[in-house]
């Protein structure tokens, strides 16, 4: 199947990274756009723009609940019922106050809801789908913080960890069936979602090249990739500074 003609599903539309990565793919023109977000207006606005962009493209959109095993598993059938996807994105987080979550379990499970369960719940539901059609890429943005807790955004992090463990079990089941899962940790990345970061200093990845590496990633079947990729690095070193060393810093 030609790029132009894949169907590709988007869930969390409107996160930066997304609405990048969309803007590629509608660059080839021709192709099956579903954008699925939270705030039916702000899926529209970036389904407008696309539509702009690529009047070749078909894009629709969809409001769904993204809490809630019964509502993710009623959103999926809907999304596949037409034909079954090539290429589903899960992109939805949020970057919670750690303090805040420390003050309120509340916002904690909050926050372990939005960025590790639902996108687990999402990709549990379309693997199961995919899986009986023996073909499909599921790509899921987790984040290096879930590669060790950190205590400036262990809850983030706890959750991140979540969908990396997730997504190991998953790529083993589906080994060799067809399925295609690929795990992408981005870095702290030039987003809205980051915009307190940026403002202290913090030197931050373009989006547009975050989604361009995404993009040629699920086109070449990558398992799990660092973007930028000196995160490996930097990660690599951090996951195995023993205890005594590692307490001692303030990350």
């Amino acid at each position: 199947m030609t790029l132009a003609n894949r169907k590709i599903v988007i869930v969390g539309a409107t996160s930066s990274i997304a609405e990048h990565c969309a803007r590629n793919w509608v660059k080839a023109g021709g192709i099956d756009l579903m954008l699925v977000g939270r705030d039916l207006q702000r899926t529209e606005r970036v389904a407008n723009d696309l539509r702009v962009r690529s009047p070749s493209s078909r894009i629709q959109t969809m409001q769904a609940n993204f809490v809630g095993a019964g509502a993710i598993a009623e959103v999926v059938r809907a999304i596949v019922a037409p034909g079954m996807p090539d290429v589903v994105l899960i992109a939805h987080g949020s970057l919670p106050d750690q303090e805040a979550c420390q003050e309120s379990l509340g916002l904690t499970r909050d926050a372990l809801e939005v960025n590790g369960i639902s996108p687990v719940l999402f990709a549990e539901a379309f693997a199961s789908q995919m899986r009986q059609a023996g073909r499909g890429t599921i790509a899921v943005i987790g984040s290096v913080a879930g590669d060790r807790g950190r205590k400036s955004n262990y809850v983030y992090g706890a959750a991140k960890g979540l969908v990396s463990r997730y997504i190991e079990g998953l790529q083993h089941r589906l080994a060799g069936t067809g399925v295609h899962v690929l795990l992408v940790k981005p870095g702290p990345t030039d987003t809205p979602m980051t915009a307190e970061l940026k403002a202290r200093g913090a030197r931050l990845a373009p989006v547009e090249s975050v989604a361009r590496r995404i993009v040629k990633s699920i086109d070449r079947g990558d398992s799990t990739i660092y973007v930028p990729g000196k995160w490996y690095w930097i990660m690599l070193v951090i996951r195995h500074l023993p205890a005594f060393i590692f307490n001692k810093l303030n990350i």
